[in-house]
């Protein structure tokens, strides 16, 4: 893509008719994908006909050539990022992107739903696309086939944005943190302290990620609240567990030495 700013489009706008043809005929040589004129300048009428000739696309834009590189690039590297389709549940609880996964009717859209019904957001449920931006972020977007529905087994398919109104959703989020949801296993050690760090990687980035047990009696969206509290505090950098293993360590000590 040709970017024309003000220096350009004067010197093409400067150049003589006579003079200015044989450069067009060597510039629209080159593999151009298309052409735009920034500041609302218009090209010469001798420009847009070499460009109509070798059907190369003329745009004007009202912006300023710096703004206009910056947005189209932020658009570029959208468009041509790395994505994929995962299956699963994403939310936002508390400003935290959520991704919600575990096999068929462990309870991801009813936890969902619970969520939403909490004053959080929903933004997909069963196929959620995933974007890496910058090779460290990654994006989850809202199918625009299954859009904010959710299924319920018993009661069928419901719309959050309907049901709940336009702030229970969002077209697309960060995520931040993954939740496995497992039918709970008696014979299965689970983390039961939280010191180690477990991550697993989408698209080359790595993401913090969990697993919750469920099982009758366990508030799922309880915990996940919780987990989204925890996350953001050790953003900040307070690692509850951590703590309380150097406040255990260090009255050991003590007792011991006294």
């Amino acid at each position: 893509m040709q970017v024309f700013g003000q220096g350009e489009h004067a010197f093409v706008s400067s150049v003589a008719p006579e003079n200015l043809r044989e450069s067009l005929e060597r510039y629209f040589n080159y593999p151009i994908t298309g052409i735009v004129f920034t500041h609302e300048n218009f090209p010469p009428e001798q420009f847009l006909e070499h460009a109509k000739i070798n059907r190369i696309p003329v745009f004007v834009s009202s912006l300023s050539t710096s703004k206009f590189i910056i947005l189209f690039t932020d658009f570029l590297d959208a468009a041509l990022a790395p994505q994929t389709l995962l299956h699963g549940t994403l939310v936002e609880v508390l400003g935290v992107g959520i991704l919600i996964q575990g096999k068929s009717g462990v309870g991801k859209s009813e936890t969902a739903l619970e969520l939403v019904q909490r004053g959080h957001r929903l933004v997909a449920d069963d196929a959620v696309r995933i974007v890496c931006r910058d090779g460290t972020r990654l994006y989850g977007f809202v199918s625009q086939t299954i859009e904010h529905h959710l299924e319920i087994r018993g009661l069928g398919i419901i719309n959050i944005s309907d049901l709940f109104g336009a702030g229970a959703v969002r077209a697309s989020k960060r995520i931040d943190l993954i939740v496995h949801l497992e039918d709970w296993d008696e014979k299965k050690e689970y983390d039961r302290l939280g010191l180690e760090d477990h991550t697993e990687e989408i698209l080359g980035v790595e993401i913090a990620v969990m697993t919750i047990p469920v099982r009758p009696g366990r508030n799922v969206p309880v915990l996940l609240e919780t987990a989204a509290k925890n996350f953001n505090l050790k953003s900040r950098g307070h690692n509850a567990a951590k703590k309380f293993q150097e406040r255990l360590a260090r009255m050991i000590k003590e007792a011991v030495e006294s």
